[in-house]
């Protein structure tokens, strides 16, 4: 952690050593960028002594992927600051073991090790996780959302009960509680920082591009032939820096949490389906709180989801880079990575290419299946008809919160 703190990653774990690494991590979080290491150690000093004040009714091990307080510095997802409200909000009745790093699961193993009862809240993308929970692939039909406004409007919306959150729970005994939200693009490697901005999604036809664990991300690739090849995720910086592949499959500010700027040259936002990083608890452990406690769970997931909302828009343009024009000092402009917007006729050439709008033969076999798991519902009309309740233009900052578990 040699980040914006001023402490590096060896000083920070011999604080984390002292005081517990969920303690240091929250008190990272409310520091400010400049912290020297005595200040860290105060505050961390302070976070242990709070949390530890009372005796938990109940202990959760939060298992947060690759997620630390540097990366979320970067990509604001929400996770730490969940963990944060929703100890503050019971009192200390609830303690969050926050364990990300990939300490204690991955983006492909987090909702796996949930299910067997290793870690009782997960944080990982939709995509890696819907091997192990597959009816999260009902997010990715290809040009569903027309925006991260779109998104965010269907996390808040009553009628994502019924056609997402409960056929989760009653499938795969996961609670959704809230989610980051941007669109998937390709991130083209080394190999092209020398070539001209891409302008067409003909010039992308025949690329060799990394997928996620999604099913249905695939299918749309392939229609567009972008030839989708499983890497993992901590293999793909050195895939796109060596050549071993032209891009790969994910969302801009997955880049930069990930260190990933230097080696990609031109970041493409095709917008063809879902980048969700999620935070999830198991419904058994749900179960057990009481009905004082999960309401304070449901509080701290919306709060955290407005959090996100806000933090995450204001992290792509400050931060990442992800915007034309860019702000100059963010991680994208200084590593020379373009942010290509293809034009609203290309995106719709890239629609026809693979949606289930215009193309629907491939999708039949999944779309049927996810249908009969939610309850016999139209999956993909349904929440495509829920995404385009909004003007396409209404941005992210401004969707409406609602508090979506209530009538």
């Amino acid at each position: 952690m040699d980040s914006k703190k001023g402490v590096s990653r060896r000083d920070f774990m011999k604080v984390a050593s002292r005081y517990g690494m969920s303690s240091t991590l929250m008190a990272a979080g409310g520091i400010a960028a400049t912290a020297s290491l005595t200040q860290l150690a105060q505050a961390a000093e302070e976070t242990d002594k709070k949390r530890y004040a009372v005796e938990p009714k109940f202990k959760l091990k939060f298992g947060a992927s690759g997620f630390s307080e540097a990366a979320l510095d970067i990509q604001k997802s929400g996770q730490l600051f969940f963990a944060r409200d929703l100890e503050e909000r019971t009192n200390g009745a609830i303690r969050v073991e926050f364990i990300g790093n990939n300490a204690i699961c991955g983006q492909t193993s987090c909702v796996k090790k949930s299910q067997q009862g290793i870690v009782d809240m997960v944080s990982a993308s939709t995509q890696n996780s819907a091997g192990a929970a597959p009816y999260l692939n009902v997010l990715d039909y290809a040009y569903m959302f027309p925006s991260r406004a779109a998104q965010f409007h269907f996390f808040y919306s009553n009628k994502s009960e019924k056609l997402f959150r409960q056929p989760l729970r009653d499938k795969h005994k996961l609670h959704f509680l809230f989610t980051h939200c941007e669109l998937r693009g390709l991130q083209m490697g080394l190999k092209y920082a020398d070539k001209p901005d891409i302008t067409s999604i003909d010039e992308l036809a025949g690329t060799k591009n990394r997928v996620t664990g999604t099913q249905l991300g695939r299918i749309a690739m392939d229609l567009m032939k972008l030839n989708p090849v499983p890497v993992a995720w901590s293999e793909t910086l050195d895939a796109l820096k060596t050549g071993l592949i032209d891009g790969a499959e994910t969302w801009a500010s997955a880049v930069a949490y990930a260190g990933m700027s230097p080696v990609v040259s031109q970041s493409v936002d095709l917008k063809f389906f879902c980048g969700t990083e999620f935070t999830g608890i198991t419904v058994p452990v749900f179960d057990k709180l009481g009905s004082d406690l999960q309401d304070d769970v449901m509080e701290s997931a919306y709060t955290a989801q407005i959090f996100t909302q806000g933090m995450n828009e204001a992290g792509m343009y400050e931060i990442t880079g992800a915007t034309n024009p860019q702000n100059p000092n963010s991680l994208f402009a200084k590593n020379k990575t373009r942010v290509i917007t293809l034009s609203d006729e290309e995106l719709l050439k890239a629609e026809k290419m693979c949606s289930p709008e215009y193309v629907p033969e491939p999708w039949e076999q999944w779309r049927e299946r996810l249908n009969k798991w939610s309850g016999g519902h139209d999956t993909y009309k349904e929440i495509y008809d829920i995404a385009r309740e909004i003007p396409k233009d209404t941005h992210a900052v401004n969707v409406k919160p609602n508090r979506w578990w209530r009538a």
